[in-house]
């Protein structure tokens, strides 16, 4: 029970500092090597986790090939198109638009994919949420050097696309993996990441990795942090409830961000980021909130 209830919230923390590790860890490798590399130490991780906790292998290769391809959607297909997309001329306040649209994706698909109907409320909370982050981001989509985005037409197709893999990878979990060991799974899933990542960093780029302690530092926290606390999280998450639910947590993201930065570099809290913080912790609120089902007369 307890676990249950500050879950979300920790997740929110955890997650929330991908943006960081992602601007340190640019600076000192290229994206593919650098996401190689963590997905490679990140399955090393979880399977030595397994082995000490004798954790329960998938008995099916049914479930070993779906645990492997919720991984190449959910994080490897993901995290490579964002990355990419950002060091390709994708500006940070767009790329937060369209990471928003997730949840809204989400609750849209898993009716179909899934048999999953939100409530009145919480189609409202939905709304409200990305209402309130186009609020909190909008002084910089006012941003002169956000003008021509012409030149970012590619990246900006990838940047969605990646958006509709993450949510794809959701539902696919929700939908084939709500059983099984979810410390097997997530060591599965990392390798499906790491086919992905793996042949784009060898064919496109030149293994970028400057062994620096900024780097090094953004590595152990992405492994540690992001792929077993922040993850093993999401994925606990999405087998304990809606996954339009555990999705709508992203609309707290950039918040979750502004606040870190006010904090470590002193950027500044703006009216608007404020008043979009409100109506997003207030929309996220209405789609996670329980609602009490009527009671149906038996037949």
């Amino acid at each position: 029970m307890s676990l249950d209830r500050f879950a979300p919230a920790v997740f929110v923390l955890l997650w929330s500092t991908g943006w960081v590790v992602a601007k340190f860890a640019a600076l000192h490798s290229e994206p593919f090597t650098f996401l190689s590399i963590r997905y490679a130490l990140s399955a090393l991780a979880f399977l030595a986790f397994c082995l000490v906790t004798k954790a329960q292998w998938p008995k099916s290769r049914a479930t070993v090939l779906r645990a492997i391809c919720s991984g190449f959607f959910l994080h490897g297909f993901y995290l490579a198109g964002l990355w990419w997309a950002i060091a390709n001329g994708v500006p940070a306040g767009i790329s937060g638009i369209i990471a928003a649209l997730q949840p809204l994706l989400t609750a849209m698909a898993a009716p179909f994919l899934v048999g999953e109907r939100l409530q009145k409320t919480q189609q409202l909370g939905l709304a409200l949420g990305f209402i309130g982050i186009a609020i909190a981001i909008s002084p910089k989509l006012f941003d002169p050097a956000m003008a021509d985005l012409s030149h970012a037409a590619l990246p900006l197709a990838i940047n969605l696309i990646a958006m509709g893999s993450v949510t794809y990878g959701t539902l696919y979990q929700k939908k084939h993996l709500q059983s099984g060991d979810l410390r097997a799974i997530a060591t599965l899933q990392y390798v499906g990441a790491l086919i992905l990542t793996l042949p784009l960093s060898l064919i496109l780029e030149h293994q970028h990795f400057d062994g620096s302690a900024h780097v090094y530092g953004a590595l152990i926290w992405s492994v540690f942090g992001l792929s077993m606390g922040g993850v093993g999280l999401l994925l606990y998450l999405i087998r304990r409830g809606q996954v339009s639910r555990a999705a709508s947590l992203i609309y707290l993201m950039p918040p979750a961000v502004a606040l870190e930065a006010f904090i470590t570099f002193g950027e500044p809290l703006t009216l608007p980021l404020t008043l979009g913080t409100v109506i997003v912790v207030t929309g996220v609120y209405l789609t996670n909130r329980r609602v009490v089902q009527p009671a149906q007369a038996s037949v």
